[in-house]
């Protein structure tokens, strides 16, 4: 099952996870995607106020779609609770 973000707190998760399982550091993701380390870490920490385009450059690094649909009456799962 894809993993739900709904929070930047959950798309920050996710995004971890994948550059870790790809064995990116934050500094190798930063330099493919054209961000800066920095910028990295908020998102991956949760922190808010991250320009869109930002969050796209990051997905194409990490070859991650970002899929829009309905949302369910089901809460998000954590995470953690899905790897």
């Amino acid at each position: 099952m894809a993993p739900i973000a709904r929070s930047p707190k959950q798309l920050g998760a996710v995004v971890q996870r994948v550059r870790k399982q790809r064995g990116l550091s934050q500094t190798e993701l930063a330099h493919l995607a054209g961000l800066r380390q920095e910028l990295i870490s908020k998102i991956e920490t949760g922190q808010e106020g991250t320009r869109l385009s930002s969050i796209y450059a990051l997905f194409a690094a990490l070859d991650l779609e970002m899929v829009i649909d309905q949302r369910s009456n089901k809460p998000a799962p954590d995470i953690e609770d899905i790897f």
